[in-house]
């Protein structure tokens, strides 16, 4: 065990080493939850567009892998484990490089936003079934999963094992999701080419493609405007 947190903190020190101010600004955006909106409505707007009546389910499911996220990753494992963040390790603190002064909480095991990034992912790629939209979603989770070891808040252990949680929650809702949507609509249209894939069919290629077109396009915004910000 030694020997692996001794490899993580190495591991953190390499990663985030290299700064500069266009990837100070940009990591420090893709890390914010608010630059994201536009992707979250556009995917509650084609989940109620596609799925119409029993598009609350689905938005319901959302919600509460969110929620089931959140509150694991904080009050099972950070405040179960208790391992210091880069920020607050007394070992580390002095040498980790960070931006806008930011150091989070006191415990970082696991990252709750890989968690979070990565059950949505999931849960997501295995509801619309769109080759695009996964390599799209998953990119996504990633680049904001290290977004986190790059702003030196998180260790990439936390971060692999928040995206593990994460990865496990999403699949374990989206399998209670499709236990529970047969008793809202009819089977008989499901029945046909297997549930999942049924559930799938409901949302139109283009619309799902308008919802990967969102998030690039924020990640584009992102980019131009870390260019602008630079003294």
């Amino acid at each position: 065990m030694d020997k692996l947190i001794e490899f993580d903190s190495g591991l953190l020190q390499l990663l985030n080493y290299y700064h500069t101010d266009f990837w100070d600004n940009a990591f420090w955006m893709i890390s914010s939850t608010l630059i994201w909106i536009p992707l979250y409505l556009m995917l509650i707007y084609g989940i109620i567009r596609s799925q119409k009546g029993q598009s609350w389910i689905t938005i319901l499911s959302v919600i509460a892998l969110v929620v089931l996220c959140d509150q694991i990753s904080t009050e099972v494992f950070k405040h179960g484990v208790q391992r210091f963040r880069p920020t607050h390790d007394p070992l580390l603190k002095d040498f980790v490089k960070i931006v806008n002064g930011y150091r989070g909480g006191k415990y970082g095991f696991v990252s709750s936003h890989a968690t979070n990034t990565m059950g949505l992912a999931v849960f997501t790629s295995l509801l619309f079934r769109n080759k695009a939209y996964s390599f799209f979603i998953f990119t996504w989770a990633l680049v904001i999963a290290y977004s986190r070891v790059y702003l030196g808040v998180h260790y990439p252990g936390d971060v692999l094992g928040g995206m593990l949680l994460g990865s496990i929650l999403g699949y374990a809702v989206y399998k209670l999701y499709t236990i529970i949507i047969p008793r809202f609509v009819r089977l008989t249209y499901f029945n046909k080419k297997g549930l999942s894939r049924g559930i799938a069919e409901q949302f139109e290629k283009p619309l799902v493609l308008k919802i990967v077109f969102s998030g690039a396009l924020s990640f584009v915004i992102i980019l131009l405007a870390a260019k602008v910000m630079i003294p």
